[in-house]
This record gives C-alpha cells, structure tokens and sequence, in this order.
C-alpha cells in the first residue's frame, strides 16, 4: 500500500489520461478496503449517499472529489479519513494492530508505551546518561538562557543554547536559514546540533528553541536523551520579557501578535506538559524561579538541595 509520503509531491502533475498520481493513489486504497470490508461498490455507494459512478470514478482516480464525500466514503468502510489518504499508521496490517492497541489509552498509558518502545529498541541513553543533561523547553520568553545558565554555574555543567549551536553549524542567523534554505533545513540543523549536543556533553545544561517541541523526531530524541524542564509562563509574560531583549517587532500590533502568541502556547502545552517537570516563572521574580528550578532539579537527580 502507499503511503502519504510516497505520493504527495505538489510539484507532479496528471498523466496523460488526466490521472494525477495522488488520485490513482487515493482510487487505489478505496478499492482495497473496500475489497477488506468484502463490500460491493454498489455497497458502498448506497452506504455513503454517492452515486455508483461517482465511486467508480473516485476508485479509478478520475476527476476531483471533495472533502466532504471522502468522509462519507470513509464512514462507508468503517476506517478514518487518515486511513482513507494513507497515514502511515494505516500502511500495514502490523500498523493498524498497533494503533487499535493504543487508540484507548490513556495519555499516561500512551508515554509508559512511548518509554519502553524507546528502551525495546535502544533509541534513548542510560538512566544516568539522561539525568545528567537537563534541557530546558518553552517559549521564547521562559528565561530558558538566564535560569539555564544559574542552574548550570550550580550543578557545574557547561551551558550551552541550542541555537546559537544551530547558527554555527548553518554559518548565518536562524532568521536567515529560514528565509534562504526554509524550515525543513532548520530542523535538520536543528537535529545535527541537537545530536552533537548529546554526543559531546555527559553533563549539560540546554536551553532549547522553543520551537523544537513541533517536531516529533527531534522531540523525541530530546526527550529519549536529557531530563527536561518545561520553563512555564503567562503570554503576558511572554511576550514582555521578549520586548525588555530588545525585540519590539511584537509590540507593532500588541494585540495581534499577543493573540497569536495564545494560539501558539495553546497548541505547543500539551507537547511542553511532556517535560519531566514544570516550573512557572510567572510566580515569582528570577531569584524565586530559580530557587524553584534548583531544588526541583536537585530532586529530580538525587542530589543535594
């Protein structure tokens, strides 16, 4: 069966009959979990309210088709829409047994499952290795480097922050990668900086990007390989300690860029809330952040306080 990223390339175009390759691809998948299901195409057209033709069409990569008759036809099957387009997890049936297995588990079950797949197949350190690294996560704002470099002067590991690591390797500024190579060569950069971290340092302190919680290959390898410290704090607060940098590019349109900033704390916190702790640095002042983030830390690794 194909899968998503075997096909979905914007820059092909239709065959000479008119097919695209995506289409021929969806067609394909229709008739095969159609034919799973032991369903007629007459079956399925009646269940999903299209016409037989309509379905043949589909099934044979002919024409476009909306969204909302691939969910009707995904309903028909019984399978998700993510089923129906290809997602990895629908591409074997070793796939599709496992995704049942963890469909009903609780977030809990989910990371005891993510820790021990990482252990069966060897992709995380020792125990010892990962206590010694502390990577610190949030967004920009958190006071990852003020509290990153206290915490490293008091354990006595070197410090150091991911990005600048990330700009030494690409040669320019972080904005510049972005603009020039896009954020698929970021993440990469992001990767080579962040492994040569782990490979380099036993003992670290890293203050990450706090964008590298939207990949999940790079988050994975982070938190497979350090204890992690997700740095909280209010947008507010965010956002002012971003303009007291110097950055005032955010205070052009404050209530714009602070609803955006909302939207973007929203949708990172439930990858943030992974960390193996939590300090809120809207609580208090530095010194009382950092009293926290000491003692939680010095807990954490059995040391004393």
């Amino acid at each position: 069966m194909t899968t998503t990223t075997e096909f979905l390339n914007p820059t092909q175009t239709p065959d000479e009959q008119g097919r695209h390759p995506f289409l021929e691809s969806l067609g394909e998948r229709v008739r095969t979990l159609r034919s799973r299901k032991g369903m007629t195409r007459k079956a399925v057209a009646i269940a999903a309210d299209v016409s037989e033709r309509h379905l043949a069409n589909l099934e044979y990569g002919m024409g476009n088709v909306s969204v909302l008759v691939l969910l009707q036809v995904a309903q028909a099957l019984q399978c998700s829409l993510a089923e129906l387009l290809g997602d990895i997890s629908t591409s074997s049936p070793e796939w599709l047994l496992i995704r049942e297995l963890l469909s009903k588990r609780s977030e809990a079950d989910l990371r005891r499952a993510r820790v021990q797949l990482t252990d069966l197949f060897g992709e995380g350190g020792s125990q010892q290795d990962r206590a010694n690294r502390v990577a610190l996560i949030g967004l920009r704002g958190a006071g990852k480097t003020t509290l990153g470099q206290r915490l490293a002067d008091d354990l006595g590991f070197p410090f150091i922050e991911l990005s600048r690591e990330i700009e030494q390797f690409a040669g320019c500024q972080i904005s510049e990668i972005h603009n020039l190579y896009g954020a698929n060569a970021y993440r990469r950069y992001e990767r080579r900086a962040l492994e040569e971290a782990i490979q380099i340092y036993p003992e670290v302190v890293i203050a990450t990007p706090g964008g590298l919680v939207s990949d999940s290959s790079n988050f994975n390898l982070l938190l497979s390989h350090c204890t992690t410290v997700w740095l909280q704090a209010d947008a507010q607060d965010h956002m002012s300690r971003v303009a007291a940098q110097g950055d005032l590019r955010p205070m052009a349109a404050s209530r714009e860029a602070m609803e955006d900033l909302k939207r973007i704390l929203d949708g990172r916190s439930a990858f943030y809330s992974k960390a193996d702790l939590t300090i809120n640095t809207s609580l208090g002042d530095v010194q009382a952040a950092f009293a926290q983030l000491r003692k939680e830390v010095r807990e954490h690794l059995h040391l004393k306080t």
